[in-house]
């Protein structure tokens, strides 16, 4: 486990995508801090999640190390929020409604 902490310390800029999407580990929300700790003040790390700021506690299952990761995470940082409808469902969604529409069209 050590050597995957140095190998996640080391990069310049880190990018952990969908943070939260699938539960952590037992022991994931530590290895997560210990990850974020390394890194402080020393490198770069983009986070992208769906879990509000509000519901860290509970998605890691440790409210301590919930709040320390937030800690480091959020000082000299750049919060940008998303909200909207799912790009990939758009996206879907417009091939669907192109289907339908050549369909209704050959039955007219």
């Amino acid at each position: 486990m050590e050597d995957l902490h140095e190998l996640l310390a080391g990069p310049k800029l880190l990018i952990i995508d969908e943070l939260g999407y699938l539960p952590l580990p037992e022991d994931g929300a530590s290895a997560l801090f210990q990850v974020i700790n390394q890194r402080y003040l020393k490198s770069s790390t983009i986070l992208t999640t769906n879990v509000g700021i509000a519901d860290w506690a509970t998605a890691f299952g440790d409210a301590t190390v919930a709040a320390a990761m937030l800690d480091r995470l959020l000082h000299r940082a750049a919060v940008a929020g998303i909200d909207g409808p799912s790009y990939r469902l758009r996206g879907h969604q417009s091939q669907a409604e192109t289907i339908r529409a050549g369909v209704n069209a050959r039955v007219s």
